[in-house]
């Protein structure tokens, strides 16, 4: 559509904010080994990162489910 987000331009703009989520949650825990970070900024961006990775594991499951139905699928 016109003015609208393509769907690869959809999904690159999720995939580039669930990495950046993930690189955040690192950075957070490498402050912490540190002793440079306080422990509810730890666990808040530890937590973000792990909800992220759970969602983009069962997004990806979704995905090969769905192949997988298309490939049984007789024409």
């Amino acid at each position: 559509a016109e003015g609208g987000t393509s769907f690869a331009d959809f999904l690159r703009e999720k995939a580039t904010g669930a990495l950046n989520t993930l690189r955040a949650g690192e950075k957070m825990q490498a402050k912490a080994v540190a002793g440079k970070a306080d422990l509810p900024e730890v666990v808040q961006a530890v937590t973000s990162a792990e909800l992220t990775l759970q969602t983009i594991v069962a997004l990806r499951d979704r995905l090969i489910g769905a192949y997988q139905e298309i490939m049984r699928t007789s024409i």
